[in-house]
């Protein structure tokens, strides 16, 4: 078979085996395929190299198998060795190649048939896979393995113009030499999403593309062939087809950022790692369609120098290339970083650019420093917490930093302590500041060195500058300082009850001002029981009265006193002392005997009535106390007995056996231990009283005892019983008016009812027959028949007619305060269809003398005004007998 050199070999590549010379790697394994070749590794292929042992075939960077040279190849096969090697491992792997010859013309008659009956019309050039025949049995008996075919790659490009659909690969079964055969595929790209990307045509089997791939959508497919006769017959098995979607250089690098930020330090050394940007490129990248490099555009500002920093072309690591950052003088730098591919070809790939900022951090390499050498204040003696002077300093690092931020510190000038430099936050100023009061008699002025630094460290090579360290001068001023006491507070010990005018002590107050000419004066600022004196000039104490230990001022047996010394200065100025005095206990106080008052029973008993000395005093001039009873009465020792039980008990019980109950004052001397010691008589009041069993007096016995006899006894059970009986019967009469009130039927008074009361206005009496009326006439007859069946006679318009009561509904006892309205409006109506109620008659006759009358006519009075009669006097009377007055009076008529 003859074969044109260069061509592409469409053969079958039988891998045989394999084995590494210089190494093994389990998972590393050759892939030898037709037309190309590709050796997969642990580390990837890039790097790659082929080789083979014969001279008729080489392998390409690529891995292409091609034809050396113009050959006529004698056999169905020709095996070779390819080696693949590692240029960066060095290691070898080999593998033998088998290339089986398909047959294009056949010696057999029946395939010159084939070839006469085929299609004379030309047709562009086609790969023709052929699907292989499965061997037959040897007449010997020999039986061969089949091997299926391998069908090689078929690429096709992206983005193809068409036209559409365009022929990829014809195939064909050598069995379509006797029986017609019909073609079809399966898979992903043919009957499967996405559909109808490939076609056959099944009787040619010339398979097409329909549309232009994509490979960043798509890389690969992966079809079946099928051949089956014209019953749907199997003729052959599947084929599988792998259709690669070749790359085309049709997408930018797409940086991840837009803007990358990063920071590098000031004064870092060349070669400074400051940050890593990042293009994808969706094309392939083991083609230079995917490989992208990187390079710097800009970089602003260009200073110190127009290239500070460089970029990896590979990794995108931007570093620094050149010395002199300064964040001082730059502060920040923006780089443009521009991505290309085709391995960086600015002709043929396809670029992008982002932004990279770049920062510039501070580091301490300014140390601070004061803007003046000397610093000067002055400050008030006796002074704390105050500002007395402002260290101004200057520091070119990054304010509000640990390399800005001020630390000062006093070096010498200030070995007490005084004095203290803070930090102003705000302004970095060193504050010196009192912490320690001065006293201008001692200090005058302060020479003060301080120095200043940084909260951080300053950075490796960089020294402190000599003004870091200044001087500050603190003048101390003299005020008017208050006298004080030496010892306060000052205790002095002296017996109670000396005598007036006693000089106790001399407390005097010491003028700090020494270099003040002043006097001082004392006085008393709290005296309480005003028991001292202090003169005003030398401060001597003496005793104004007596001082008694007893006094309720004592507290502890310390009596405590407040003096004030003031001196004469501008402005003047006082301090104050506490005079203690520790007063010591003299036996003035005679004990006291406890309780003043007791009981006993009338005859004796174990009650007796116990008793205790007190004494204001404290020892040694009160207890053990001597009891005992006076001989004067003699009726007290008669009758009483005094047993000592301790120091300070004592008992005191009956003597005879039987006393009369009542109240008896029992004497009791008693006598404390002081030196010379002090008696004193006690009368306690023991009441004596008749007892019960249980030795408690009774009832009886405890008035009988208080000294009342049997008639007062009865006069007040007396008042007692009236007392009583005066106030059930207030009680009595309570109830009955209460129940009074209840029983009552109306809400209203009786005497209030109008009902039953004749009330008569404006009579005159009798007179001209006004008593013979007879009104009969004017009532209603068929309304009155009961006012008409009265004997006749003259009746008064004001009398209750004859007739039969209404009944008016009952007023309840005990009114709910809900069934008022409903009473009142049943009385209403019952009184309103009531002909007896007042008014007894609705029909009123007013102004009725008779039929006739003894007196004459008024007509015949003369009305006119004329006369002797003078009625002027009406003007007089007011507006209301104006009329008159018009009518009467002299005035002239209109």
């Amino acid at each position: 078979w003859g074969v044109g050199a260069g061509v592409v070999l469409q053969s079958l590549l039988l891998l045989e085996s394999w084995s590494p010379r210089h190494g093994r790697c389990p998972d590393c394994h050759p892939a030898f395929q037709a037309v190309s070749i590709e050796f997969s590794s642990c580390l990837g292929t890039k790097g790659t190299q082929y080789e083979t042992n014969s001279v008729d075939f080489k392998v390409g960077a690529d891995g292409t198998v091609f034809a050396a040279r113009e050959l006529r190849v004698p056999s169905e096969q020709v095996a070779f060795t390819v080696t693949a090697w590692d240029r960066q491992t060095a290691e070898r792997w080999d593998a033998v190649v088998r290339l089986l010859v398909a047959r294009t013309s056949s010696p057999h008659p029946g395939h010159k048939k084939a070839r006469k009956d085929a299609d004379p019309e030309p047709s562009p050039p086609t790969r023709d896979t052929l699907l292989p025949w499965p061997q037959r049995q040897n007449p010997g008996g020999l039986r061969r393995q089949k091997r299926d075919w391998v069908i090689p790659p078929i690429n096709v490009p992206e983005n193809s113009r068409g036209p559409f659909p365009q022929q990829l690969v014809r195939i064909r079964s050598d069995k379509d030499n006797d029986i017609p055969i019909r073609y079809s595929i399966t898979g992903v790209g043919a009957d499967q999403p996405p559909m109808e990307v490939f076609s056959i045509d099944s009787m040619s089997g010339r398979m097409y593309v329909t549309r232009p791939m994509d490979r960043e959508e798509r890389a690969s497919y992966h079809l079946r062939a099928h051949a089956v006769d014209m019953n749907g017959n199997k003729v052959e098995n599947p084929i599988d087809l792998y259709i690669y979607v070749i790359d085309m250089n049709d997408n930018r690098p797409e940086f991840l950022n837009q803007v990358y930020n990063g920071s590098v330090d000031e004064g870092s050394k060349p070669g400074t790692y400051v940050m890593t940007v990042t293009a994808n490129d969706a094309d392939d990248s083991t083609t230079a369609n995917g490989m992208v490099r990187y390079r710097i555009v800009t970089q602003t500002p260009q200073s110190p120098s127009q290239n500070m920093f460089t970029i990896n072309s590979e990794t995108g690591d931007i570093v620094t290339v050149a010395a002199g950052l300064d964040r001082e003088k730059v502060q920040q730098y923006t780089v443009i970083v521009q991505a290309t591919d085709m391995e960086g070809n600015l002709n043929y790939g396809l670029s992008n650019t982002a932004t990279a900022i770049i920062s510039v951090t501070d580091v301490n390499d300014n140390p601070p420093e004061f803007t003046a050498s000397t610093f000067a204040g002055e400050v008030p003696e006796n002074r704390v917490e105050t500002v007395v002077a402002n260290l101004t300093v200057l520091d070119r690092d990054q304010p509000h930093s640990p390399n800005w931020n001020a630390v000062y510190r006093i070096i010498s000038g200030d070995p007490s302590g005084h004095f203290s430099v803070r930090t102003d936050p705000a302004t970095n100023e060193g504050m010196v500041t009192v912490v320690k009061a001065v006293d201008y008699e001692l200090n005058r002025a302060f020479m003060l060195t301080v120095m200043v630094s940084n909260q951080a460290p300053l950075a490796s090579g960089i020294q402190m500058s000599f003004q870091s360290t200044a001087g500050v001068t603190i003048s101390v001023m003299d005020l008017n300082e208050a006298p004080y006491f030496p010892s306060n507070h000052k205790l002095i010990r002296l017996e109670e009850g000396v005598p007036t005018g006693t000089v106790l002590t001399t407390f005097s107050a010491v003028d700090p001002d020494r270099f003040m000419q002043q006097a001082v004066r004392y006085s008393k600022l709290s005296d309480p029981a005003n028991w001292l004196h202090i003169n005003a000039t030398n401060g001597q104490v003496t005793t104004a009265a007596v001082l008694d230990r007893e006094s309720l001022y004592i507290k502890n047996n310390v009596y405590e006193a407040t003096f004030l010394a003031a001196d004469n200065g501008v402005p003047p100025a006082s301090g104050t002392g506490t005079l203690q005095i520790y007063l010591i206990d003299i036996n003035d106080n005679a004990p006291e005997l406890l309780p003043k008052e007791a009981q006993v029973c009338e005859r004796p008993s174990l009650n007796a009535i116990n008793i205790t000395a007190a004494d204001a005093d404290v020892d040694p001039n009160i207890g053990p106390y001597v009891f005992e009873l006076p001989f004067v009465p003699a009726a007290v020792r008669k009758n009483w007995t005094i047993t000592r039980l301790n120091g300070d008990y004592a008992q005191l019980s009956l003597r005879i056996l039987y006393l009369e109950a009542g109240m008896y004052d029992v004497p009791v001397i008693v006598t404390d231990s002081g030196n010379p010691p002090l008696t004193n008589t006690s009368i306690i009041k023991v009441k004596v009283c008749p007892c019960d069993d249980n030795g408690d007096c009774t009832t009886v016995g405890a008035v009988a005892a208080a000294g009342l006899g049997t008639g007062a006894i009865v006069a007040i059970l007396i008042c007692i019983l009236i007392l009583l009986t005066m106030v059930l019967l207030f009680v009595v009469w309570m109830k009955r008016r209460e129940k009074e009130r209840h029983t009552k039927q109306l809400l209203i008074d009786p005497e209030d009812d109008v009902r039953d009361n004749i009330l008569k206005y404006d009579e005159e009496g009798g007179g001209e027959e006004d008593q013979d009326y007879d009104l009969s006439q004017l009532q209603q007859p068929e309304a009155m028949e009961h006012v008409l069946s009265k004997a006749p006679g003259v009746r008064r318009v004001d009398e209750r007619p004859v007739g039969a009561e209404p009944q008016y509904p009952a007023r309840p006892v005990v009114p709910h305060p809900g069934d008022i309205g409903d009473f009142i409006n049943e009385g209403l109506r019952a009184a309103d269809n009531d002909p007896t109620a007042p008014p007894y008659d609705s029909l009123l006759v007013f102004d009725y003398e008779g039929s006739g009358s003894t007196a004459g006519s008024v007509s015949s009075l003369d009305s006119s005004s004329s006369g002797d009669q003078d009625y002027d006097y009406l003007n007089d009377w007011g507006p209301r007998f104006k009329k008159l007055a018009d009518m009467y009076g002299g005035g002239d008529e209109d």
